[in-house]
Formats: C-alpha cells, structure tokens, sequence
C-alpha cells in the first residue's frame, strides 16, 4: 500500500554526545510546515575510464549525508520563562539559550561549542533517523502573513527502517499571530520609524560536512554571515537620504 505523505512528523532531541541517537520520542515533535527532507545526497565521483568503445563511465558515491528542511510559526511557547518546542533547533544552529524563569528565554549567536541535535523524520511509518544534525536559519515575516523561522539542516545518513508513526504531544508552541498593525506595535530602523512592509533575517551559517580517515563524520559550521532585507512605504528623497546617512557608518 502506497504511502500517505500528509502523514508525516518531525521529533527533534538534542544530542549529548555528537552524532549519538538520544531516542526522541512523542514528546519531542516539533510542529511544523513545508517539511521535506533529502534522504540521501552525495557527491558523485565518476571512474572517466578510456575505452575503445562508446558508454558512461560508472560513477561512486562520496560523502553521503541527508538534508532535512521545515518551517515553524514564529511564536513563543506560550509561557514566559519556557522555551519554544523548536528551541532544540536553534541551539543546533549555533545560538545559545537563556532561561530567566518566569520571565524570558533569550538566544544570541556562539561561536564555539556548537550544539547538534538528532532528527527523525517519519513518513506514515518509514522512519529517517538524522543524526549530528546542525543547520541555519532564515527569519521571514510579511504584512498579512504568518511569520517563520524556515529552518535547513545536514546530517549523517543512517539507514531508513520501518517504525509506526508515535503518538505525539505538541506542547510549548503558542499559536501565532498574524504580521500586521495592531499584532506589532512599532518598528524602526536605525532610529528611522517608517512603515514596513516586511522584513527578512538570514543568520547565514556555513555548513561542511566531512568525513576524513581516521575522524568520525560531521557536520561543520565554518562560518557566519548574516544578513537581511526590509522592505518600507517609499518616502520622499529628503527622508531617504537622511535615512542613508544613518545606514553609511555601518557599512564601513
């Protein structure tokens, strides 16, 4: 019987030993959307054997790792001092977290130490155990639109195998607001308040996965370079050559 791919999930745990399989279990699922995974990507190697006749060469695999991508609904967990259900996944992307219980969780980008996480991926019970999971992050919000983290990662391949769908409990994920006047109260630019349309953050890690004789495989994060995009209501050239003015320091 064919596959029912509207029956999927995602459970993500994060890993105490890279690479490590820590078992989640329904109760690590991570609501999500636009969820999709690679099961495997290689590098391809090809022989380029001359022959006296005509034909492809065969051609050897290299590297092989999975990539997994979805989205999830820019809101908190609902309560103040808890962190969000896809809290796991941003440690994996190379920020740290702080609890303020009662009061806050805050992330703010590391540059060492890099957390990782193990992901399984089940398709209407087919499951993809992802493992040394570590990936980046683009922030999208838009007027009228429900705002999203759209998260990618890489990880070590390991054979896919038959496990039945769990039973899940999606908690610490509140539902979200809509992007609009009224959801957000202000907004400024350096210092310039205008009227925004949307805007886009991309942390921008690199990621290399490496598996060198004699080392264990990995998944590397090399580097980062965030960046993004706002877009405003267009003002008049006095307003925008003020506003460039603001932006020029920064960009020495």
């Amino acid at each position: 019987m064919a596959l029912l791919l509207r029956k999927r999930l995602i459970l993500i745990e994060t890993e105490s030993s890279y690479g490590t399989d820590p078992t989640p279990d329904g109760a690590d699922a991570v609501l999500v959307r636009d969820l999709n995974i690679t099961p495997q990507q290689s590098d391809v190697v090809s022989r380029d054997l001359i022959r006296p006749y005509l034909g492809a060469s065969e051609q050897l695999l290299a590297n092989t790792r999975v990539e997994c991508t979805f989205s999830v609904e820019l809101a908190g967990s609902g309560t103040a001092g808890t962190a969000p259900q896809y809290g796991k996944a941003l440690q994996a992307c190379g920020l740290s977290e702080t609890v303020a219980a009662g009061t806050s969780v805050t992330y703010a980008p590391v540059s060492a130490s890099f957390g990782s996480v193990t992901i399984h991926y089940n398709i209407d019970g087919v499951r993809h155990k992802v493992t040394g999971c570590r990936g980046t992050f683009v922030i999208n919000t838009n007027v009228g639109e429900i705002p999203t983290i759209d998260f990618t990662f890489t990880g070590i391949y390991n054979a896919p195998d038959d496990s039945a769908l769990p039973s899940v409990t999606y908690a610490n994920q509140a539902t979200p607001l809509v992007f609009k006047n009224g959801n957000t109260d202000t907004f400024s630019l350096l210092s310039y308040s205008g009227s925004l349309q949307s805007a886009v953050f991309d942390v921008g890690n690199t990621l290399v996965y490496r598996e060198l004789i004699g080392a264990s495989k990995e998944v590397l994060m090399t580097d980062r370079a965030s960046n993004g995009t706002v877009v405003l209501e267009a003002v008049t050239i006095a307003i925008t050559s003020a506003l460039r003015s603001r932006i020029a320091p920064w960009a020495t």
